[in-house]
């Protein structure tokens, strides 16, 4: 019993001590609440604030005064105050929408207007003398019918503000997205702009450059005569090369490969392929691949004489302005030097830099009638063509008196003469109309005789000399071409020659089916890797594939 009691007895001081300790705890924290709240109130009712001047309304000074009165005295004060700051934080969120606006400069006058209109309505409200001297610069109890009046043209101007706001939130929000896309458009238009120029450039390195098939092709041809030169002796030449009642045709190239595909095209097509005379003309670096070439493939048929340039001794620097020119250091300083410099101007102007233009042949179309003096008609021929009818009966066209039969490329008001020649130039001006239709180079029926009594090589040479300083055309063959053949060119129909297969992805099928003679003029060559796919293979059918030296030297066609 004894050991019960004193168990009992300890449990109940444990209890005791903890109810203590509770209301201890309880009583201490309601003292520390109650000090705090009674300092509070003592430093609330023994401050005054600094006097306010009249305009205090619109000051930190106003309001803080406002909050001094409402803790102090009236309770709707804290009403007034909020609905005050509301109104004050609406104009200024309007204001800046306004400056927004302004700042994008758009085309917006009338909401702007708006704009401005309802910040300074909101500001005349709480400028009302009545509100004024009643509710925010008075000490007095407020007025409660007076403040709901004010809050309710408060609320009024603070609706319509938000309607607005949200209007032209997303207006803006539209305005800004379309200015970043314009941005970001303009800026992927600088980079296609820039990939455009060095992509162009490079696709004009490609063309102008000889690749490496084709350097194969021409080495490995030489050295085939190199290793058997009784083999590849040259044959006396036929009497078929001057006999003016066959069809002659004229092709000067230094492009192995290319002179095949014209040469298999044109007789592969041919009626009576015994009849075809080809001239082809080349430098004397590549004179003896060429030979070699038609040595080992044989035309069925046809007749194909292989010269050299400078085996037509008249044409020296004494005759040839051309090569007379390429002589004065002025013009091969213009060609040769400052690459880096040229490099970095427009792609389209890089043409004209280019030194194979003063390859004596690219001018050699300009003196037929005297390196073939027994022949009466010539059809010129460039190295990228493909020839797909017979072509026949273009020696029996009426040429009307003309000396130049060419296809017209001029549409509309491209391809006139303006855009080849200097109409600023007074001799341009006064001689040629800036609206004659352009033809093309290419395929050219050129009637010797006539040529010969028009004394046009007399004619290229006149404008060439003048030309001396690039002040009437900037370079190539066409530009001297059209003044030489001005108002002596008879147009043929578009059918026999149909071109921009080297640089237009977009000529329908159906004129290239219909087609004598499709024309790979442009950078895109079709023995060039970056050749059009949809047109390499009207090129590739004409190359002889069972040359062992074509597959040796991997023209990948």
């Amino acid at each position: 019993m004894a050991v019960a009691v004193r168990g009992g007895r300890g449990g109940g001081s444990a209890l005791s001590v903890g109810i203590r300790n509770f209301f201890s705890y309880r009583i201490f924290v309601s003292a520390m609440f109650t000090l705090l709240f009674l300092a509070t109130l003592s430093v609330l009712f023994s401050s005054h604030p600094p006097p306010l001047p009249a305009h205090s309304s619109s000051t930190g000074n106003a309001y803080m005064h406002r909050t001094f009165l409402a803790l102090k005295s009236d309770p709707l004060k804290t009403r007034l105050d909020l609905i005050h700051r509301q109104a004050n934080d609406h104009m200024a969120l309007v204001n800046a929408y306004a400056a927004y606006a302004r700042k994008l400069k758009l085309d917006i006058s009338r909401q702007l207007k708006l704009f401005d209109d309802l910040a300074q309505n909101i500001s005349d409200v709480a400028l009302k003398p009545k509100y004024r001297t009643a509710l925010i610069e008075s000490d007095a109890p407020v007025d409660e019918d007076l403040l709901r009046q004010f809050e309710k043209e408060v609320k009024d101007k603070v609706k319509i503000a938000r309607l607005m706001v949200g209007d032209a939130k997303e207006s803006y929000d539209n305005q800004l997205k379309i200015q970043k896309l314009k941005d970001t458009i303009f800026a992927v238009n600088e980079l296609l702009i820039k990939a455009k120029k060095s992509g162009a450039f490079a696709s004009l390195i490609a063309a102008k450059s000889t690749p490496k098939s084709l350097h194969c092709l021409a080495m490995r041809l030489m050295g085939e005569q190199i290793a058997n030169p009784e083999k590849f002796r040259d044959d006396a030449p036929k009497p078929e090369f001057e006999d003016p009642t066959l069809y002659h045709y004229a092709l000067f190239s230094d492009n192995v490969i290319a002179v095949s595909v014209v040469v298999n095209s044109t007789v592969m097509n041919a009626v009576e392929k015994s009849k075809h005379v080809f001239h082809v003309v080349t430098d004397k670096m590549n004179v003896a691949a060429m030979k070699v070439w038609f040595k080992m493939q044989p035309v069925e048929g046809a007749h194909v004489e292989v010269k050299a340039v400078e085996e037509y001794t008249f044409l020296n620097s004494s005759y040839v302005p051309v090569l007379k020119q390429l002589e004065s250091a002025k013009l091969q300083k213009f060609y040769f030097e400052n690459r880096a410099e040229n490099a970095t101007k427009d792609v389209n102007n890089l043409k004209f830099k280019n030194p194979k233009y003063l390859s004596m042949l690219n001018h050699l179309r300009f003196y037929l009638p005297e390196m073939y003096p027994k022949l009466h008609r010539i059809l010129f021929l460039d190295d990228d063509v493909v020839v797909q009818k017979d072509l026949t009966p273009l020696w029996r066209i009426d040429m009307e008196g003309k000396v130049n039969g060419a296809v017209e490329t001029c549409f509309g008001s491209f391809h006139r003469y303006a855009q080849y020649l200097n109409f600023s130039h007074p001799l341009i001006r006064d001689k040629f109309s800036p609206k004659a239709c352009a033809w093309a180079f290419g395929m050219n029926m050129f009637d010797l005789d006539a040529w010969r009594r028009e004394k046009l090589t007399e004619e290229y040479h006149y404008w060439q000399n003048l030309n001396e300083d690039r002040t009437l055309w900037k370079s190539g063959t066409l530009p001297p071409g059209l003044m030489t053949f001005y108002s002596t060119t008879k147009s043929l129909d578009k059918s026999w020659h149909v071109l921009g297969l080297g640089y237009n992805p977009s000529i329908s099928m159906d004129e290239i089916n219909g087609a004598a003679v499709i024309h790979f003029n442009g950078n895109m060559k079709p023995w060039l890797d970056i050749a059009m796919n949809q047109f390499k293979s009207l090129w590739s059918k004409y190359v002889d594939n069972t040359m062992e030296f074509v597959q040796m030297c991997n023209f990948g066609l």
